[in-house]
């Protein structure tokens, strides 16, 4: 079942979810590949954070993976993704995180939660 984009099975397991939004993502990283000769830092991040970033963090606080497998498969595609810009190919994906100024996305889902957690609590934000 689908229920605001977010797939959902009978069991609320979120593995189905995570593989079809890792493989659109997938697909997106693949067109910019195709679509640009070459890549710098800045055009980088712009197409990454504007097209593939969304992709896999809409609605991450319902959905959040906590199996090693999916949060390995999640991650693997900002890890591909720092692959594209030719300057940076050759350093690990830690190195390529710090030149690009990103962090990895576990560490991004744990800062939402937080967030999302202090604003339930100061009652900064509604419940439904």
């Amino acid at each position: 079942e689908k229920d605001l984009g977010v797939l959902i099975d009978h069991k609320l397991d979120f593995g189905k979810h995570i593989k079809t939004i890792v493989g659109k993502a997938n697909r997106v990283l693949g067109m910019i590949r195709v679509s640009f000769a070459y890549l710098n830092i800045r055009m980088f991040l712009n197409l990454y954070t504007s097209l593939v970033r969304p992709l896999i963090e809409y609605c991450v606080q319902v959905w959040s993976p906590y199996k090693k497998k999916y949060i390995k498969l999640l991650e693997g595609v900002q890890r591909r993704a720092t692959r594209l810009v030719p300057q940076l190919k050759k350093l690990t994906y830690e190195e390529r995180l710090t030149k690009l100024r990103l962090t990895k996305l576990e560490d991004r889902r744990k800062r939402g939660d937080m967030i999302e957690t202090y604003k339930i609590i100061t009652r900064k934000e509604k419940v439904l």
